[in-house]
């Protein structure tokens, strides 16, 4: 017998309707088991399909399972505020994701997160990064490139200015060599310090995400890389990604002592139904 499923296409971390990061929301997902949620992300073929089952927990209104093309994440950005923005009914709250309990929270038309804890993990020399971007050693900042993860693990690569970032393509070869340090699935964040905050993009091909529009799950690890190495002190900045390949998304940056939400607008585009 067929089944009908519905769901949402939301854009986030915008305000302007096809640009941003889009998301595919199942808003009822209790009857559907993990391949099938795998093969419906695949089937969408966005960098991420979310799907909102029940959670086991007193304290969340709902548990996130979230996809790529290719495999189930622990924790996502864009999914996260997707997914709280049909779920959001004016005040804050907590959701499930397999990283654990990610807070929400509601500001008028705009919604954050809290990003989970941050662990460090291996650096890269600053040659081996640049090869890896196709740039030149001179082309990156004093910084040495670092894997950081709230549940995404990325590692990130500063360079001197937004056309330096818009120059970068990742190299195949050079990415065999980097994957040495860090065997585990990885993304790659390349970004310039700028006067509002940060110009990113961000590659993750074993994901099956060659460019993502919009990372959040990385954007709280950025604030915490850029304040190690001095490249801001402030309170709140916006991080620009996307730009490049036509999905201009602006994800929001606030710091408070060891916390770091980060957060931004929502544009809902379609609704839908699949069936199976």
């Amino acid at each position: 017998m067929t089944r009908s499923y519905r769901y949402q296409v939301v854009d986030v971390f915008t305000q302007t309707p096809l640009e941003g990061n889009p998301l595919a929301v199942f808003l009822d997902a209790a009857n559907l088991d993990a391949a099938t949620m795998q093969r419906i992300a695949l089937e969408l073929n966005l960098a991420e399909t979310a799907f909102i089952v029940p959670s086991q927990r007193s304290d969340c209104v709902a548990r996130l399972r979230i996809f790529t093309p290719r495999k189930e994440m622990e924790f996502a950005g864009h999914p996260t505020i997707g997914s709280a923005f049909l779920l959001s009914k004016g005040r804050d709250f907590c959701v499930e994701e397999n990283v654990g309990v990610v807070p929400i929270f509601v500001d008028g038309a705009m919604l954050w997160l809290r990003t989970p804890p941050i662990t460090d993990g291996p650096t890269l020399e600053r040659a081996t990064a640049g090869a890896l971007l196709t740039l030149a050693p001179a082309d990156l900042l004093d910084a040495t490139p670092q894997v950081l993860s709230a549940g995404n693990p990325t590692l990130y690569i500063a360079v001197k200015d937004p056309a330096t970032v818009d120059r970068a393509a990742l190299d195949t070869a050079t990415w065999k060599t980097a994957q040495r340090i860090y065997p585990d699935q990885l993304c790659v964040f390349v970004f310039a310090p700028t006067a509002t905050g940060a110009y990113a993009r961000m590659f993750a091909p074993e994901f099956g995400v060659v460019e993502d529009p919009a990372t959040g799950s990385s954007t709280g690890p950025l604030a915490l890389y850029m304040r190690r190495h001095g490249m801001t002190n402030a309170q709140r900045f916006v991080s620009e990604q996307g730009t490049k390949m036509g999905r201009r998304s602006l994800l929001h940056v606030r710091l408070s002592g060891s916390d770091i939400d980060v957060g931004g607008y929502v544009t809902p585009i379609i609704e839908a139904q699949l069936h199976l």
